[in-house]
């Protein structure tokens, strides 16, 4: 289940902090991952840029403050790279997570080599290559968002397909912003259906395609939030187009899912997993 981000209000919400010198994002990506192990309801603060001992002091404050109102221990994400800062936060009321000395001086010890304590390093990467590549392919995805262009598909890494709003754009931005994957993404219409084949411009890079689906009953939620009442949104309509889409898809073999039940990030590393072998990714 996800992580559920809840009022301050909610009596039941244990709160947890992320605290790192650099955006915070390392330790929500990591500290989400472990909870939601748990079935329980956590009130999420991030504390980013802590990166000096009057905002590590700062961030102590915050962090006993929510201990005394919420009556337990907050439990404490952090990516601190300075020393002298983490003892700083380590000395607060809360249960830490230390994922540098977690990890760090393990390696250190195994690599014999002291790792640079460099904070921000994993961000400080505007003129590598892997940078570069990323902002490309971000540009590429947009640029083919929703069937805007079929120029240059051949650079494409994927060319993901399926109804509207059935999670193509958001499925493309996070490869491009994530792995640097360049991918395009074209809506199935019912004039495709129609016709009874793909649109034209994609047949030539079909071992490209990949497909989303998603099913009628969600559809027709997520599209009533957009247009209420519409025969876009109608269930019915939904219906029809998710099977004939599906229909297609089976016809033509492109391999394809269901984004339903799924996050981003596990519809990202199916495609991953599908696509790289025959574009040398990875």
């Amino acid at each position: 289940m996800p992580v559920s981000q809840q009022p301050e209000s909610s009596a039941s919400a244990r709160t947890v902090f992320f605290v790192s010198d650099g955006t915070g994002i390392t330790a929500e990506t990591f500290g989400h991952s472990v909870l939601t192990q748990f079935d329980l309801r956590f009130r999420q603060i991030r504390l980013p840029f802590i990166d000096t001992l009057e905002k590590a002091h700062d961030a102590v404050r915050k962090i006993n403050d929510t201990f005394a109102a919420d009556g337990k221990r907050p439990i404490v994400f952090s990516t601190l790279v300075k020393a002298e800062l983490s003892v700083v936060v380590r000395k607060s009321n809360g249960m830490h997570m230390d994922l540098i000395q977690t990890f760090v001086e393990p390696l250190e010890q195994e690599l014999g080599v002291k790792s640079t304590h460099t904070i921000g390093r994993s961000h400080n990467i505007a003129d590598s290559d892997e940078y570069k590549n990323r902002i490309e392919a971000i540009n590429f995805s947009l640029a083919h968002d929703d069937g805007q262009s079929h120029k240059n598909l051949a650079a494409a890494d994927v060319i993901l397909v399926g109804v509207s709003r059935s999670g193509k754009t958001p499925t493309s931005l996070y490869l491009a912003m994530q792995y640097g994957i360049k991918a395009a993404n074209y809506p199935l219409i019912p004039e495709d259906f129609e016709r009874g084949r793909l649109p034209s411009g994609l047949i030539p890079y079909k071992k490209k395609i990949f497909g989303l689906s998603i099913t009628p009953e969600r559809l027709a939620e997520v599209r009533n939030e957009r247009r209420p009442g519409s025969k876009y949104a109608a269930l019915a309509n939904c219906r029809y187009e998710v099977n004939e889409a599906e229909d297609m898809m089976r016809r033509e073999g492109i391999r394809w899912m269901s984004s339903t039940l799924k996050s981003i990030e596990e519809i990202a590393a199916t495609i991953l997993q599908e696509i790289k072998h025959e574009n040398g990714i990875y």
